[in-house]
């Protein structure tokens, strides 16, 4: 098998929740307790911090990687979804892991991985850990794929675990509540183990705070506790949050031995993008046009990203998007604005949603424009009608900003 043929594999015989949704969705932790005995509890070698939430946890992680990759520790970074290439999800020390480690754990742990009908996401958890195990990380950032209590990751007996925001988001398989889903990711925190809760929101607080008392984990609160104003590379306005969430697990982090100065703060901070590659976070990719692309895609993470859409200067808006076809439009096309240009456009998978459908219900809501064959189609159109002084944004699923990026 080389790369390619056994990226193929994994992607099309085993089911995977960014392409096919609910069917990919696992009820327990049977196949990742199993996938972790099976490699020696590769796990249980290696130092860890767990994120969830909502919103931020991606940008939370790389920050916290970067930061502690400026503290001098080697850092294992595991990540979901990718942009462009697979290992996206997997870095040590801001690099992707070698093809050839892909290869050679799918060839290795084959017969393991047919047999236990283990999910796209479960057998990409476990070639994490135990590429950190080989690499012997310091500490590895890991980022929790979907809710919590029953993700793939949630094997791990970390540091200290961050939970950075509750949103209405993946319903289907966390609840329809932001208690319901509060209490999903409150499944990361462990007995005696730190919880960073990034942002204090009142119908959540109290899920964190029962679940926390119940494991004796003491429990802080990152957006009431932090005075510092601390910058980054990463440029979109929501990332103050996070921000107040890294320094907090920071924090943490020292009380614990680690050692971390204030200075490798500032610089983990201001070079999250050199330290880490992080793609698709409120990213300029031109300058006439500007264009902007942002991974922003729940009502909450949009929120944001309209809002600072607001504040920029330009004369007219080109809108190149796209969505999956399990995204609740009605709860987030209201917020859209109406002057914009739409380039509507289907992401490249499975799930993506045709583009004429969503012509057609974004027409409901007042938001209008014209269909294209492709993400690519649309952008490229984008580009050819915006003038200089125009602002050309691509978003509305990961999947869109990675046909791009």
């Amino acid at each position: 098998m080389n790369y390619n043929s056994t990226l193929n594999w994994m992607f099309s015989q085993l089911p995977m929740y960014q392409r096919q949704g609910a069917t990919a969705l696992k009820k327990d932790l049977t196949n990742s307790l199993a996938l972790s005995k099976h490699l020696n509890f590769p796990e249980k070698k290696f130092k860890t911090i767990h994120v969830a939430g909502t919103n931020g946890k991606g940008s939370t992680s790389h920050m916290i990687a970067s930061v502690l990759q400026e503290a001098g520790y080697k850092v294992g970074l595991y990540t979901s979804p990718h942009l462009k290439d697979f290992r996206e999800r997997i870095k040590i020390n801001g690099k992707v892991i070698k093809k050839i480690e892909v290869i050679n754990f799918i060839k290795k742990n084959n017969l393991f991985l047919s047999e236990n009908k283990l999910s796209f996401f479960e057998m990409t958890v476990g070639l994490a850990f135990d590429c950190f195990a080989k690499q012997q990380v310091d500490i590895a950032v890991i980022e929790v794929g979907l809710g919590g209590r029953l993700d793939s990751t949630n094997i791990i007996t970390p540091e200290v675990s961050v939970i950075t925001n509750i949103g209405l988001d993946h319903t289907q398989f966390l609840g329809e509540t932001l208690p319901e889903i509060a209490f999903e990711k409150g499944g990361i925190i462990k007995e005696n183990i730190p919880v960073v809760i990034g942002e204090y929101q009142e119908e959540t607080f109290p899920v964190f705070e029962k679940i926390a008392k119940e494991k004796k984990s003491p429990l802080l609160l990152a957006s009431k506790n932090i005075k510092e104003n601390y910058l980054s590379d990463l440029k979109g306005s929501y990332q103050v949050n996070n921000i107040k969430t890294v320094v907090e697990t920071v924090k943490v982090l020292k009380s614990k031995g680690f050692n971390i100065s204030k200075e490798h703060v500032i610089n983990g901070l201001h070079h999250v993008v050199k330290n880490t590659g992080l793609l698709g976070r409120w990213q300029q990719l031109n300058q006439q046009p500007k264009v902007i692309c942002d991974t922003g895609h729940n009502k909450e993470g949009l929120t944001y990203v309209l809002n600072q859409l607001q504040n920029e200067e330009f004369n007219k808006l080109h809108f190149v998007f796209g969505v999956v076809n399990d995204k609740e439009l009605k709860e987030i096309l209201p917020m859209f604005p109406k002057n914009a240009v739409y380039y509507f456009c289907k992401p490249n998978i499975p799930r993506g949603l045709d583009a004429l459908e969503l012509q057609q219900k974004c027409l409901s809501f007042g938001l209008t424009g014209v269909t294209y064959s492709s993400v690519q189609e649309a952008y490229k159109t984008a580009l050819k009608e915006a003038l200089s002084n125009d602002l050309i944004f691509i978003g509305g699923s990961t999947f869109v900003v990675a046909e791009v990026v």
